[in-house]
């Protein structure tokens, strides 16, 4: 592991962004930045466009270790260039931003209120990649949608499970259970999930920390015991599709906690935009996302 970026990815202020929509959520990322689905006529005329959008992002000058800590991608973006530097490469070296990378295969058809990840049975093969490529850490994304004990027990179960695998390449597992905001159980589920990592906090092994990604809690600093934990290294928040103000300002309300912002960050950019207000609208969202983490 990289220590200096171990460094920065545990002590920095700062927040880490989330440019890792995959297949599914790409034309809805590519419609918010005003492309819409008739601006292309295959997978990859689409995947070109989205890592335009991810390109454009890093390279502004906004975008540096000053304010984003890390950057999560999705597998693609890992595979490409930036100015014919490899994705990750350029993210550490031109910008000093730590790279993780997006690992799941999507999510499984619901079950006891919860959308467990699909298999990955290649997982071991794209962590040896990802390690070549310089990524720190990974990023693997499930969705709890009940406040169900059994459903969530497994959630977490899969989650750490799969974590064990990645620290065994020398790489930092982000957990990512995701309650939905919408769902009218929320803090029953949050309280059920916070249990179950703190069960699954004692297996990890000696000497390993994890990093978590959560909801913004219905109660603020539920999370606080997770956060002083010393197996966790951060709990970045995800902003689970509330608006930027109303994320940073849940934001704030959690003590530790920083973001792991997607929509909320890229809120209000778009494609249309001259460099100027493309850059001064990306400049602002950071901003107001770094000063809620750090007000945190």
């Amino acid at each position: 592991m990289n220590q200096e970026m171990a460094a920065q990815a545990a002590n920095k202020d700062g927040f880490i962004a989330a440019l890792d929509q995959s297949g599914g959520s790409t034309p809805k990322a590519l419609k918010l930045y005003g492309i819409d689905e008739g601006a292309w006529s295959n997978d990859a005329e689409m995947f070109d466009l989205v890592h335009k959008m991810r390109a454009r992002i890093i390279k502004s000058p906004a975008f540096t270790g000053d304010k984003v800590m890390g950057a999560i991608l999705f597998e693609q973006t890992m595979d490409r260039d930036i100015d014919g530097t490899p994705t990750a490469q350029y993210l550490w070296e031109k910008r000093h931003v730590v790279p993780f990378l997006k690992v799941d295969k999507g999510l499984a058809e619901a079950k006891d209120g919860v959308k467990l990840m699909k298999p990955m049975p290649e997982l071991d093969a794209l962590l040896k990649r990802a390690v070549a490529k310089g990524i720190f850490g990974t990023k693997m994304r499930s969705v709890i949608d009940a406040a169900d004990p059994k459903g969530i027990a497994a959630v977490v179960d899969q989650q750490f499970e799969v974590g064990k695998q990645i620290l065994a390449h020398g790489l930092m597992p982000i957990i990512e259970p995701e309650v939905t905001i919408s769902i009218p159980d929320k803090a029953e589920a949050e309280d059920i999930l916070l249990a179950e990592i703190r069960k699954h906090l004692d297996d990890v092994p000696a000497g390993k920390q994890v990093m978590l990604k959560l909801t913004l809690p219905t109660k603020a600093n539920l999370y606080k015991p997770l956060i002083d934990d010393p197996r966790v290294m951060r709990v970045v928040a995800l902003s689970g599709g509330y608006s930027r103000d109303d994320a940073n300002a849940k934001l704030r309300q959690n003590a530790g906690m920083i973001a792991s912002f997607s929509r909320a960050l890229t809120e209000g950019l778009s494609a249309g935009q001259s460099d100027e207000q493309f850059n001064g609208s990306l400049a602002s969202a950071i901003d107001s996302i770094f000063e809620a983490s750090r007000a945190s």
